[in-house]
């Protein structure tokens, strides 16, 4: 008997020292070691650039420890990123970007390989409205022109996005229905796929984020030039670049963007992070050496970008039941 309350306390011991010393080693990240970041889009569009700009100088206010390495797995409309994300180990060591609405809206059309169930969100970092964009040498002036043709002749104008759920897919579909179109829809692996295409006249409308086209941040005077913005004011980086509901189609589409951690890492390493990234988010310099993202900065804590996602989710459930019909036809 004697021999057996002693194990049972051995081994009680052994297991709390074990659970002590994981403590520790989470109370003490980030360690000298690297945080991989996946990204669900290919190098170049914005999500990748907005990781790459931000994370030195939320590197800076981990006590200087922390060693971000940005990993692009692109595919599937970020649902590949987003379900290594989940599948990773809660330790912090792996981490990534989520966007908005691919990221709430993937699930509610098919069976995926994450949910957001395993997913904490840590902090939204932008909030970036969808802008229709064309040569500059297009004939296509504005939104209604594009309208037009599609009345004219239904599937005649290409119209890129960067996969299935991505708010350039969710814009089109809006768009198509709210102007009563069938516009030819082309998936790209990312916007600079998109961009490549636009400048070599083999895409005729790219629906891409603002932040996105570096050909946009100092107005509208590049090769690419936005036509319509889908929000519900003009922006102040593109005065004459009239809403889509200016134009007759009140359509309103945005990418949110931030980071996110596997459900069970600990309060205390979340906590630490958020405020990591809310600090970087107003620094001068960060906001100098990214001016795609300075027009569109819009933090929000990780349990409030959450809530606002269950709200959004809901609002967006029509529209998927709606692209699941369409696709058992």
């Amino acid at each position: 008997m004697q021999k057996k309350i002693l194990a049972l306390v051995t081994a009680f011991g052994v297991a709390a020292f074990g659970v002590a010393a994981c403590g520790s080693a989470l109370a003490a990240w980030p360690e000298d070691k690297p945080i991989e970041v996946i990204i669900g889009f290919a190098p170049g569009g914005a999500t990748d650039v907005m990781a790459r700009k931000l994370l030195p100088f939320v590197e800076k206010r981990l006590d200087g420890k922390a060693k971000f390495v940005v990993l692009n797995k692109p595919g599937a409309g970020g649902e590949i990123a987003f379900a290594s994300i989940a599948r990773a180990a809660p330790d912090a060591y792996m981490m990534g970007v989520v966007n908005v609405p691919g990221y709430n809206f993937l699930p509610m059309t098919r069976k995926t390989q994450y949910t957001m169930d395993e997913i904490r969100l840590v902090a939204r970092v932008v909030d970036d409205p969808s802008v229709m964009v064309v040569r500059a040498e297009s004939s296509f002036r504005n939104l209604a022109d594009v309208i037009s043709a599609l009345r004219s002749k239904p599937e005649s104008v290409t119209f890129g996005h960067n996969g299935a759920g991505t708010n350039g897919h969710l814009a089109i579909r809006l768009l198509a229905a709210a102007a009563k179109v069938v516009p030819n829809e082309i998936s790209y692996r990312g916007t600079s796929a998109q961009r490549t295409d636009l400048l070599g006249g083999h895409l005729e409308i790219g629906m891409v984020s603002l932040s996105e086209l570096p050909e946009l941040h100092g107005g509208n005077k590049g090769p690419l030039r936005a036509i319509a913005i889908l929000s519900k004011k003009r922006f102040p980086s593109l005065p004459d670049v009239p809403t889509s509901e200016e134009a007759g189609v009140p359509v309103t589409m945005t990418a949110e963007r931030g980071f996110a951690l596997p459900k069970g890492t600990p309060d205390d390493i979340v906590k630490k992070l958020e405020a990591a990234i809310a600090d970087s988010v107003r620094d001068p310099d960060y906001l100098k050496s990214s001016p795609g993202d300075e027009p569109v900065i819009a933090f929000m804590p990780g349990l409030e970008w959450q809530k606002r996602l269950d709200d959004m989710t809901l609002a967006l459930k029509p529209l998927a039941d709606e692209l699941k019909a369409s696709e058992q036809k």
